[in-house]
């Protein structure tokens, strides 16, 4: 049940994304810099974390221990951090660019079946226990994933009302990224799971995969400063905002939550599942911060079903 916990958490805090890079494109920001903004501010909010971080060894042998790590498999952080980190926020960036958050923030929850689904790809295969076969493990990973199919129903009752006022063009360029990003984020983590074993924890891991990730994000630096310029104050402010509540906050609880059953699929897929939230918080920012109108009738009986699966999808794995 912590796991849930977390995992519910940080769904409130990922939902600054889509509420505050919406903001930044409402005042003239560009994509790229939302983007690539939060890993640069990411990294030093990370640092004192680290190093300032309770437990039996001091915080510069940590750092020493995250850095040897990270040098031993270097090639491995720099392809799954590409994609884990790169590769999903890149594109959720350009999404905010040509949709609302409440959009990118419901498209987004295709992630709750990607990680599932991917699972017996990326997975090393073991061997049945207790007279299980394969046969019953991806009857299992099915059994888990209605849970999440109902929640996907809810989102799409949620946001169908809105959707109808969405040109073609916008909503091709704003799904197609997101669509890319809900099967990188699961995969990059998962395989980053695997790389670190236990060999170092959340914080270290972290930690690695944003300096690992900083050759993606220079390039696509250099990509926004050829083709906005400097990004104004008011989006390296917002910028400093998701990299806090989003990049660390949230990525330390999300991360905690999946390390703490990524031995168990089912529950993984549960953990995963509880994004979910970040539609119901990102729906209330909106409704908030940026005047968004009110849900009507179909929209609530979505989000019921939305709070029913996640209910559901917890308490079978709880």
């Amino acid at each position: 049940m912590r796991a849930i916990i977390y995992g519910l958490t940080a769904s409130f805090f990922f939902a600054f994304t889509f509420i505050l890079n919406r903001s930044m494109e409402l005042e003239g920001g560009f994509w790229a810099w939302s983007a690539c903004l939060r890993f640069f501010v990411m990294l030093p909010m990370l640092l004192p974390l680290l190093l300032l971080m309770p437990g039996k060894n001091s915080g510069l042998a940590r750092l020493r221990a995250a850095l040897c790590h990270l040098r031993d498999n270097w090639l491995a952080y720099l392809i799954w951090s590409t994609v884990g980190f790169g590769l999903f926020y890149a594109p959720l960036s350009l999404a905010g660019a040509y949709g609302p958050g409440w959009l990118v923030a419901a498209t987004w929850q295709i992630t709750i079946i990607a990680g599932p689904l991917l699972a017996p790809l990326i997975s090393r295969p073991v061997a049945p226990a207790h007279g299980k076969s394969a046969k019953s493990a991806w009857s299992g990973l099915f059994g888990s994933m209605r849970w999440s199919l109902l929640i996907l129903l809810g989102v799409a009752m949620m946001q169908l009302e809105y959707a109808i006022d969405i040109s073609a063009g916008e909503a091709l360029f704003c799904v197609l990224p997101i669509l890319l990003a809900a099967f990188m984020y699961p995969l990059g983590n998962r395989k980053m799971m695997e790389v670190c074993k236990d060999e170092v924890d959340t914080f270290q891991r972290v930690f690695n995969m944003v300096v690992a990730s900083l050759p993606f994000w220079i390039i696509i630096a250099a990509y926004g400063g050829a083709v906005y310029g400097a990004p104004p104050a008011g989006q390296i402010a917002q910028s400093a905002l998701v990299a806090l509540f989003s990049g660390v906050i949230a990525t330390l609880l999300f991360f905690s939550a999946t390390n703490l059953v990524k031995n168990n699929p089912d529950r993984l897929a549960a953990v995963e599942a509880t994004q979910s939230g970040e539609v119901l918080f990102a729906l209330a920012g909106e409704i908030v911060l940026l005047s968004a109108p009110l849900p009507e009738l179909f929209s609530l009986l979505g989000i019921a079903l939305v709070i029913i699966g996640m209910v559901l999808h917890s308490l079978r794995r709880a």
